[in-house]
C-alpha cells in the first residue's frame, strides 16, 4: 500500500501492523491513545493507574491484532479490551484492599495520604473530586454505562456494542446510574 499511513483506515493499518510495519502500530497508537486514556481514567478514577492500564490495553490489543474483526470499528474493539483491563484492575484492587485492612492498626499510620488537602484545592476541583469519587463508588455495570455514554460520548448503540449488551440494557443502566449518582451526591 502506497498511501500515507495517516490516511489509511484502521483495517488497513491493522493489516500492515500484522505484516510487521512498526509505523502502522505507531499510527494506531497515535489515533486512539488519548481516547482510550480518557475512557480508562474515567472508569477507574485514577489518572496514574489509567496510564498503566492504557499501556496494558494497547499491549494486549496489539498482541491480539489477528483477532480483530475488520467489519467492526477498531475503537470499539479497543474499548472492549480497555474495559476488561479496568475490570481486572478493579478486582485486583479489591483483593489488595482486603489484605491492607488485615494489617495491624498501628501500621495504618505509616501509609502516606496522597490526597491534596482541601484548603489547597479550588472549589471546582473539590467538586470534581467529589463527583469522580461518587462515580467510582457506583457498581461497575452502572459506572461503565455512565462513563461510555456521558463522559466518553458514545451513542447508546455504540455503548451497547462495547459492553456486549442490548441498547435497552444500556438505557436502563444509565438511568439507574444517574439516579444513584444523584442520590449519593445529595446525601453528602
Amino acid at each position: 500500500m502506497t498511501f500515507p499511513l495517516s490516511q489509511g483506515s484502521d483495517s488497513e493499518l491493522a493489516v500492515l501492523a500484522l505484516a510487521g510495519r512498526q509505523d502502522a502500530y505507531r499510527e494506531l497508537l497515535a489515533r486512539y491513545r488519548e481516547k482510550i486514556f480518557r475512557f480508562v481514567a474515567a472508569s477507574v478514577g485514577d489518572s496514574q493507574e489509567a496510564v498503566d492500564l492504557t499501556q496494558e490495553t494497547f499491549v494486549a490489543a496489539f498482541a491480539a491484532l489477528g483477532k480483530y474483526d475488520h467489519d467492526r470499528p477498531f475503537l470499539f474493539w479497543l474499548k472492549r479490551i480497555a474495559l476488561n483491563k479496568c475490570r481486572d484492575w478493579s478486582r485486583r484492587r479489591k483483593a489488595r484492599a482486603f489484605f491492607v485492612r488485615a494489617e495491624p492498626l498501628e501500621l495504618a499510620f505509616e501509609v502516606a495520604d496522597d490526597a491534596i488537602s482541601a484548603d489547597v484545592q479550588a472549589e471546582s476541583r473539590a467538586e470534581l473530586k467529589r463527583v469522580s469519587a461518587a462515580i467510582s463508588r457506583l457498581p461497575s455495570r452502572l459506572r461503565e454505562a455512565l462513563v461510555l455514554r456521558t463522559i466518553d460520548g458514545l451513542s447508546q448503540s455504540e455503548a451497547a456494542a462495547v459492553l456486549g449488551v442490548s441498547e435497552k440494557a444500556v438505557e436502563t443502566r444509565l438511568h439507574r446510574a444517574r439516579a444513584r449518582l444523584k442520590a449519593n451526591l445529595e446525601s453528602k
